[in-house]
This record gives C-alpha cells, structure tokens and sequence, in this order.
C-alpha cells in the first residue's frame, strides 16, 4: 500500500509507504555476456511503475506496467573502459526502462534510470488526451567499488511528474571482472545496520518522555484502485502517526481530503503494494515505509519489512472498527481508526465478507457472562445443601 500524501498544515511532506503481501511474487533478472561468452553484467531486482494520464474527457487514469515476467532486454549491453554499461528493458510496444552505468576505477557508477512510455498506444492508454513518447530521466550517480555487488533489499519510491517508480531486493553488477558474479556486497544506504553511538552520562536526572497532545480520530478516507474499468482493491481507514524522537511524542492525523494516492494491480502484486505472503490463501501487512519532515526541520525514516497485521483469507476483506495500533519500530507506531482493507478478488466494486479484528469480536462477552452466571448458581446450590445437610443433623440428637 504507497500513499504519497499532499503537505499537511505544520507537518511538511508526508511520504507514507504500507506493503501488503501475497503469496506470489517474481523478480526480473538479466545476464549479459561479452564476445568471450563470460558474463559481464548481472542484474536481479523487482519493480513496479504506475503511469497516470489525461484522458480525452479531463479525467485521470492511472495504469500499472503490464506483468514483468514478459520482459525483453534488446539494446542492453556490456560496456568497457571507454563506453558505458546499460540495461534496456522492455515491456511490451509502449514500455522502455533503462539504467546506466560508466566505469571510473576503482569504482562503476549506477549514472541514471530513464522510463519512457508511449501515449500514442491505444491499448496500454485508452483515450489518452496527449499523444507521443513521454521520457522520465531519474539521476541517481550512485558509486559502487568494482568487483562489488551493489544489492538493496529496502523498499525505494521515487515519483517524477506522472510517474511511480518503486524498487526492491535489487542486486546488481556492471563491469563483471573474470565473468563471475561478486559475493562481496556494497549495500544501500537503507539495509546498512544503524551505527552504535557511545551513550552520553548525564549529571542531572533525565527528563521523561512527554506525552502527546491528545488529538481526535483522524478523518476516515476511501481509497480506490482500478484496473482498467474494473476496481481491483478497496481500503477504508483513518491514519494516526504516532512518532517518538528524542523522547518527545507527536501524533499526526492524516487528512484524507489533502492527501493524494496511487495504485496498481497485477495478478499476483498490487500496489497499495502486495508481496509475499504466510500461505498462498491469505493477505497481511507485510511493510511500512515512511519518510517524513518534522516541524524542526529534521527527517524522519522508518522502515519495517517484517510485520504481521491485518491477516485475512484471499478474497475476503479484513475490518477492524476499533482502534488498532501497527507497532512499526520503537519510535513510530501508526493507529488506524475504522479500518477495512480488500487487496485481491474485489468484485462488483465491493467489500467480500469481513473478517473481523478481535478488538471488534464482542460475541466473547456472552459465554463469559453465561459462565459466570452457571458458576454463581452452582455455587448458591452448593451452599443451599450443605446448610441442609446441618439442619438435617440437627433433628436426630442422642438420648
């Protein structure tokens, strides 16, 4: 699930990230070879791209990237000390996605990543008010050692005018030296381990961690996502993000009338994003990833891939009324207020049976309160025999 939310007064940019997994997911990978028929670039990543477009009517549509698993690589190539590297992928008529690499020892830069779409394509963009070949240049001058893999497992989102770019477990090699693949691993900034600070002794008593302003529920919002003309996932829900840094806590209510969204659907991902799942017949929250600036000015980035909220069965929809709190990190947690969530087999444009959160389950009070009703009466009866059983003594004294 990717919101990308509108600045909220005091808030600043609000980028908020929520992974749903399915079972099914596939990854795009790609060999090239020289002359010599030794490997000279390896590379393996999965990805997502929604396109959104003017239509002829003034209406806007947004379309996902057809399935990756059909992709072609002609026009990539190997590269040398003189020209550079690249990956050309394409995806079907319409779709071209391009990343390339120079070599500058003792290092090879990841240069740029280049997506153009072809509006002109009927099929892909019905209706599309503007015609041609759109070009979305994304720099990224990324320096990685020779010999060294450059892999990155965390979510990365990048959105440039109309386009959605998401990326994950991303392994990559240009300039294979020997035409074998490096084990050794240059890692994104994301899945590096957080470095250990030496804690800093205090003379005077710390100060406690402050409570929160107290705030209201946050505005319940209504997200749709279609696939085409059919609607292919529904979410329900209020959001509360609950931050602590530094030992102060700020909670924030994500405006659902100032807030922008997008999505995708494929047979097995959809974004509001799904991916890899318990069991081939249910959903769950799988990811949270937010980035946000804070009143101060500093940012604040969380990310957690390994969460395990809002199980459902497949073709069902999870719901939960009350509110219920997604444990993030240590320091971020988010509340959701009203919650229901369908991510696959949406039909007719509605919900499928809830399954609901245990928060909402009230029928648990009844064989509670029968139990203990039962357990009184067993008790009263208990006692009624045995003060009879006294009485009954009493009537045969001896003589």
């Amino acid at each position: 699930m990717c919101f990308r939310l509108s600045p909220v007064p005091g808030l600043g940019l609000v980028l908020l990230g929520l992974l749903l997994g399915s079972f099914q997911s596939y990854a795009l990978e790609v060999t090239l070879t020289n002359s010599e028929n030794a490997t000279c670039l390896y590379a393996k990543w999965h990805m997502n791209f929604t396109i959104s477009y003017e239509t002829t009517n003034k209406t806007q549509k947004t379309v996902p990237i057809p399935d990756t698993d059909n992709a072609t690589y002609d026009g990539s190539s190997c590269g040398d000390d003189k020209n550079g590297a690249k990956i050309v992928s394409h995806f079907g008529p319409a779709l071209t996605w391009t990343v390339n690499f120079t070599k500058k020892a003792p290092n090879y830069l990841i240069d740029s990543i280049l997506f153009s779409y072809d509006l002109s394509n009927s099929t892909l963009f019905p209706d599309a008010k503007e015609k041609g070949i759109i070009t979305v240049d994304e720099a990224v001058a990324l320096e990685v050692p020779l010999n060294n893999t450059f892999r990155c497992k965390s979510l990365t989102t990048d959105r440039r005018d109309s386009v959605v770019q998401t990326y994950w477990d991303v392994s990559v090699q240009a300039f294979v030296q020997n035409g074998t693949v490096s084990k050794k691993e240059y890692l994104c900034k994301n899945d590096r381990p957080a470095t250990t600070v030496a804690p800093i002794i205090h003379t005077t008593e710390p100060s406690p961690t402050t409570t929160p302003t107290p705030k209201g529920k946050p505005e319940v919002g209504n997200y749709t996502v279609s696939h085409g003309n059919d609607t292919c996932l529904l979410a329900t829900m209020g959001l509360q993000l609950n931050i602590t840094q530094e030992k102060v806590s700020s909670v924030f209510n994500i405006n659902p009338k100032t807030t922008s969204f997008t999505g995708s659907c494929q047979p097995q991902t959809a974004q509001l994003r799904l991916n890899n799942s318990k069991n081939e017949n249910r959903f769950y929250l799988k990811e949270v990833n937010v980035s946000m600036y804070l009143d101060n000015g500093s940012v604040f980035s969380v990310a957690n891939n390994n969460l395990s909220f809002w199980d459902a069965p497949l073709g069902s929809s999870y719901m939960c009324n009350k509110e219920q709190v997604v444990a993030v990190s240590g320091t971020f947690r988010i509340n959701t207020f009203n919650l229901r969530v369908q991510p696959f087999n949406v039909t007719g444009g509605k919900y499928s049976t809830a399954q609901e959160c245990s928060l909402d389950d009230d029928n648990i009070l009844i064989p509670i309160i029968v139990g203990a009703g039962l357990s009184g009466l067993i008790i009263v009866i208990v006692i009624a025999y045995l003060i009879g059983r006294r009485k009954s003594y009493a009537g045969y004294q001896t003589l």
